[in-house]
């Protein structure tokens, strides 16, 4: 009898720390329902294929605890003689494949539907790179690129989630992300639409969402899922959604913008900059976007980041300098700052690199040799 009780409150602590666990799944640890059709299928998805494993699982437990108890050694009983059921064998087959089609047909409609961008309204380009995003509407003459807001502290909500531009889209729209990358595989996620599409070098991967209305000025955010160099998890997605007219009205300010940053450009490249000008911006970009790399002392993490102090390419031909710094380096974590940086910011940083560190050429670039380079290549 004492054994039977130990069996029995055995059971029950084992069943309440199970219960207990699939509460706390289904509260704070489970998958999140998000916010699209899609999403709330998938969930609704989740959560069957979930009942379904534990109604399986107290069937199958439910009948090796009853073994346990009633037909332990201590009663006595005599061992079966049998081998084989063959209604037993078909029974049990049978019923294990009824229970995958009854899984499957709504899973594969369901990835179907995720995987259809046809008939979609508006288009965008999602170019990963180590280790920021870049986005283009293909529609409109929008694009720009989305790092990390490093001036967040930890004290923050959205720590190491926030960036400096963040993806915009409008409510009610058919949106299809063409997904690639630059350099190495990245993969672009937002778990509340349902968005989960890896970003391959050379090649272009499709994947869609549609928001509601009643989403509109709420912000998602999701993250490089894909380990993909030293700052992987510096590289956070934040997506805002905007009414239509509010959508229509962010375009017509990127394109403001746009028009002002093309003049101040034209500005910057008649003018002639001396050299404590070009240092002091030429610092400010290289901390902003190199010294994650190359580091502050331009020593670099060798042989993944190359020292700059001293280096072949900080003492070398300009033109081989601006060249890498502009195309980037294929093969390498050495990306193409021609499309992220204007031409001033480009012959500051370059002017920096060849004269800090005791580098000392005394070599000046000017943005209108940086023009004057693109408009060669």
């Amino acid at each position: 009898m004492a054994i039977r009780r130990k069996l029995i409150a055995g059971i029950a602590s084992l069943l309440s720390i199970v219960l207990s666990g699939v509460v706390q799944a289904a509260t704070d640890m489970n998958m999140r329902p998000g916010v699209t059709e899609t999403s709330n299928a998938a969930y609704d998805l989740h959560m069957m294929v979930i009942w379904v494993m534990v109604a399986i699982s107290v069937v199958v437990f439910g009948a090796m605890i009853y073994s346990f108890i009633f037909h332990r050694k201590s009663k006595n009983y005599k061992p079966a003689t049998f081998h084989h059921s063959t209604k037993v064998e078909m029974i049990w087959t049978a019923i294990p494949i009824i229970i995958l089609i009854y899984l499957t047909i709504p899973a594969v409609k369901l990835l179907i539907k995720m995987e259809d961008a046809s008939n979609s309204e508006m288009s965008i380009q999602v170019t990963g790179s180590q280790w920021k995003w870049h986005y283009k509407y293909l529609e409109h003459d929008v694009e720009f690129f989305s790092e990390l807001d490093r001036s967040l502290t930890i004290t923050d909500e959205n720590y190491l989630l926030e960036v400096d531009n963040a993806l915009v889209v409008p409510v009610e729209t058919k949106v299809r992300f063409l997904v690639t990358a630059s350099d190495v595989i990245h993969s672009w996620w937002v778990p509340d639409l349902a968005v989960k599409k890896d970003a391959i070098p050379g090649f272009i991967n499709e994947t869609w969402t549609a928001i509601p209305a009643d989403q509109a000025g709420k912000t998602f955010r999701g993250q490089c899922t894909e380990l993909c160099g030293k700052d992987h998890g510096f590289m956070p997605v934040v997506v805002k959604v905007l009414s239509k007219e509010d959508f229509k009205a962010w375009v017509a300010q990127k394109d403001q913008e746009r028009l002002a940053a093309e003049k101040a450009a034209a500005e910057a490249a008649a003018q002639s900059w001396d050299m404590d000008k070009l240092m002091a911006m030429g610092k400010e970009v290289y901390d902003s976007k190199c010294a994650q790399c190359h580091q502050a002392s331009g020593l670099g993490i060798p042989p993944a980041f190359p020292a700059l102090k001293g280096s072949p390419i900080a003492l070398g031909p300009v033109d081989a300098h601006i060249n890498i710094v502009v195309n980037g380096k294929s093969g390498t974590g050495m990306a193409a700052y021609g499309p992220q940086l204007t031409d001033a910011e480009l012959a500051a940083v370059i002017t920096y690199e060849r004269n800090a560190w005791e580098n000392n050429t005394g070599d000046k670039v000017q943005p209108a040799d940086i023009q004057a380079f693109k408009a060669g290549n």
